[in-house]
């Protein structure tokens, strides 16, 4: 926990000190996971929850930025099992869990436009580190667990690693709204023939850039 609060405040502390476009950004967005057991597919629901952090706009290249962001998310899954499965117990009918996590983000910015309010897309990697978390899953023969997520080996994974897609809009004042798409490639399971456990969010996100000042033309006409 330590290290992500210094990695947060480095962030902050760099994207101060070399003057670069700085935004702040929240949103709410929905959840759920890819989620397989032995290769059988199972049924998964969303569960709604909120994002919020800082990014930043750093020119590269032309219209290419980079464009880093350190956030909090809040999201989790439903699943209902019809096959046996060790984690969370082989007694598990199904699982509703909540995921607290913080993410850094490493995303390229494209420009759609040279106008000060444009049509913008990012993509790229992002790091997924676990809070905490809790689940809560009922059992074939009768009752029901509510507990702290385990993290380690033969249990769920702490860290994470994450693909996004961004497809957004600037405005000249520098506020911003864009959709969002997070795919998780890795697999959250720890667990020897465990299943397979994917994250998949959707959000939207309005933000707004600190340094940002309006840009006015005078179109009066002079004599």
């Amino acid at each position: 926990m330590n290290r992500i609060i210094l990695i947060v405040l480095l962030f902050a502390s760099q994207a101060i000190t070399a003057q670069n476009q700085v935004a702040l950004f929240a949103g709410p967005q929905m959840s759920t996971a890819n989620y397989s057991i032995r290769n059988q597919k199972q049924e998964t629901g969303f569960k709604y929850g909120l994002h919020a952090g800082i990014g930043m706009k750093v020119p590269f290249d032309g219209f290419l930025y980079f464009a880093p962001s350190v956030y909090y998310s809040y999201k989790g899954y439903d699943v209902s099992y019809n096959l046996p499965n060790s984690l969370p117990d082989i007694n598990a009918i199904d699982n509703s869990t909540r995921f607290h996590t913080m993410e850094l983000a490493a995303l390229l910015q494209f420009d759609l436009s040279p106008k000060p309010s444009h049509v913008f897309i990012k993509a790229g990697p992002a790091l997924d580190f676990m809070l905490f978390a809790k689940e809560k899953f009922n059992l074939s023969g009768g009752g029901s667990v509510s507990r702290n997520m385990k993290f380690g080996p033969g249990e769920y994974g702490r860290y994470s690693a994450n693909l996004i897609t961004q497809l957004g809009y600037e405005k000249d004042g520098g506020f911003i709204v864009y959709f969002q798409f997070t795919h998780s490639p890795a697999n959250l399971s720890n667990r020897d023939g465990g299943p397979i456990i994917k994250h998949k969010v959707f959000g939207l996100t309005f933000g707004k850039y600190l340094n940002r000042k309006k840009i006015v033309i005078d179109t009066r006409v002079r004599e």
